[in-house]
């Protein structure tokens, strides 16, 4: 079976600048990419109101179709994130698959609670280092660790997009995306 499908987990409280840049940017480099709710049904709240119609609900999901999970932070989001039952499970599984996982802002520590980033190098929102247990701090604005990519926040999510962009597909095309947008490193 293909894994291609990208899927971006929206649960009430998203961060939304995080979620849907990283939608956007993933989507103009052709990236087969979906926004997955988490509440049982498609609309979805993010942190400061805006709604969005998720492209599937989590039930509807064949997880051995997905290369990679990606989880937006915001509060209280990621706390929702990480109770979502259904959810840990995937995420347990794609780590000791070691498929990829992306996380940025308060979300690392979805992963962190999990224990999927003991002993990697992670970076998380300023302020929140302590919900990364066992992981490894990492000052940056994106830190990648093996098949894990993390990021800081909101202003950093331009950076987290195109390094998804270019471990993704490339980083020619993490190049084309980011010109296109006149966007300066």
């Amino acid at each position: 079976m293909s894994r291609e499908k990208i899927v971006v987990m929206l649960a009430e409280g998203f961060e939304e600048v995080e979620a849907l840049t990283t939608v956007d940017l993933l989507r103009r480099a052709s990236l087969p990419v979906y926004t997955v709710s988490v509440t049982g049904r498609r609309q979805v709240d993010g942190a400061h109101g805006v709604a969005i119609i998720a492209d599937k609900v989590f039930e509807d999901i064949h997880f051995d179709e997905v290369k990679m999970i990606i989880l937006p932070g915001g509060m209280p989001g990621t706390t929702n994130l990480l109770n979502y039952e259904p959810l840990t499970k995937v995420l347990k599984q794609f780590a000791a698959e070691e498929r990829p996982l992306g996380a940025i802002c308060a979300a690392p520590m979805v992963f962190a609670e999990h224990g999927i980033l003991s002993g990697k190098n992670a970076t998380i929102y300023s302020g929140m280092e302590d919900h990364l247990k066992d992981a490894v701090w990492t000052e940056g604005n994106v830190v990648k660790d093996g098949n894990i990519i993390t990021s800081k926040g909101p202003g950093t999510a331009m950076d987290f997009a195109l390094a998804l962009i270019a471990f993704l597909a490339n980083e020619a095309k993490a190049e084309e995306v980011r010109a296109g947008l006149l966007y300066q490193k």
